[in-house]
């Protein structure tokens, strides 16, 4: 009798989707009327791609405020600056996040306090508590990493009851909601990213938002708005900023006329594009219960409305020799995985005891729960199919180990 033929993926993981048509035509009219700069603009009363950026996303996030700058990392330097965080002082974030979050926390002076997540991927709101106790922060940066959403509720109370701020670090959750809120309104400032593997792709760049005059004010100076802040629509009354526009040092990092135009009609589809990640993460998960029980998905909070533009789940049976041996044949297969328990930092792929230069740590749980923690993006140029068909992969690889 012939055995049957392994499954195998044909696709390319890295690759995005096409810069719609639309989002090429106002770049190119950009380029060529060669007002690429922010301030740029013919008259006083022309609004720039950034400008109409801004107003577009502050309105989608319900925020009053929104400013584009270079990165989601430079976004949240600003934010942490424009809140007034001294030098060496405390912030407490997420111990199972990516480095560009305690580096942008090193940027600008501050000391990372680490905080155990759970077997959910969110934040543990009791080693929080414990955290703030101990450490005296009175800042979070909230990482949603990989776009789950820790109960928000629960976690503005606590906040409130020790005085805490709360900065959001949204990067993964663009789109997202909990108890129908959007991701990045629960705060004092939220910050998002539009880097390629992002919800909206610009290559590069970031999003801030806020409610708050005086720390948005403090931002678009920041941002390197010299005595232009006028211009900037999603803005606090210009009255707001005479009060710091010079006590605040001008640290450039804004966006362009040119990736503001590209991200525009991408920002008007994200809904859609949303319930397209949505099915695709829906198959995928499909594709993993033929493993039976072995595999297990990170279960989402009943309010929360995610947006996955990757899948994470874990495998706890595994021998280290089996673990190896299941990432090697399912990039045989054709499927790409990121594994977070590795003990060398490959690619984008790290753990916060690779971060040496943060105070060492010690996170006994969120080390558990990253030994066997796979990751795997879900770009939208898969089909509903193909994503279902890398689960079963996945599947079939862990039913043979």
């Amino acid at each position: 009798m012939t055995a049957p033929i392994a499954k195998t993926f044909h696709g390319n993981f890295t690759q995005q989707e096409a810069i719609p048509e639309d989002a090429i035509e106002a770049a190119v009219a950009v380029m060529q009327g060669g007002r690429l700069h922010r301030y740029n603009v013919a008259s006083s009363d022309e609004v720039s791609q950034t400008a109409a950026l801004e107003i577009e996303f502050a309105k989608y996030q319900n925020q009053q405020y929104c400013l584009a700058c270079a990165s989601g990392g430079y976004a949240l330097q600003l934010a942490m600056r424009s809140f007034g965080l001294a030098q060496g002082e405390p912030v407490l974030t997420n111990g199972f996040t990516l480095s560009p979050v305690p580096g942008a926390i090193e940027a600008v002076g501050g000391r990372s306090v680490l905080v155990e997540c759970t077997a959910d991927l969110v934040l543990d709101l009791d080693h929080l508590e414990q955290q703030i106790e101990h450490s005296g922060a009175r800042l979070l940066l909230l990482s949603h990493m990989r776009g789950h959403l820790v109960d928000m509720d629960d976690l503005c109370s606590r906040l409130k009851k020790h005085n805490v701020a709360l900065i959001e670090d949204c990067a993964h959750t663009m789109g997202a909601s909990f108890n129908g809120r959007k991701s990045g309104s629960h705060g004092l400032m939220a910050c998002f990213s539009t880097q390629t593997y992002k919800h909206i792709n610009s290559g590069e760049g970031g999003l801030l938002t806020s409610d708050d005059d005086e720390v948005m004010a403090r931002a678009i100076v920041l941002s390197g708005s010299y005595m232009l802040y006028e211009r900037h629509a999603a803005a606090p009354a210009a009255h707001v900023f005479e009060a710091i526009k010079l006590q605040t040092p001008n640290c450039s990092g804004r966006m362009d006329n040119l990736r503001a135009a590209i991200l525009r009609p991408q920002l008007a589809r994200l809904d859609e594009a949303g319930k397209r990640w949505n099915e695709r993460y829906d198959a995928f998960a499909e594709g993993l219960k033929t493993a039976g029980n072995s595999i297990v998905l990170p279960k989402r909070h009943m309010a929360a409305y995610e947006v996955p533009s990757s899948i994470q789940f874990s495998i706890h049976r595994y021998s280290d020799e089996q673990n190896l041996e299941f990432l090697d044949t399912c990039v045989k297969r054709g499927v790409e995985l990121k594994w977070f328990g590795a003990d060398e930092p490959k690619a984008y792929t790290s753990r916060y005891d690779s971060w040496q230069y943060l105070e060492a740590s010690s996170l006994p749980n969120t080390d558990s729960i990253l030994k066997r923690l796979y990751d795997c993006r879900l770009p939208l140029t898969f089909s509903v199919d193909d994503c279902r068909l890398i689960g079963e992969v996945i599947a079939e690889v862990d039913a043979h180990l």
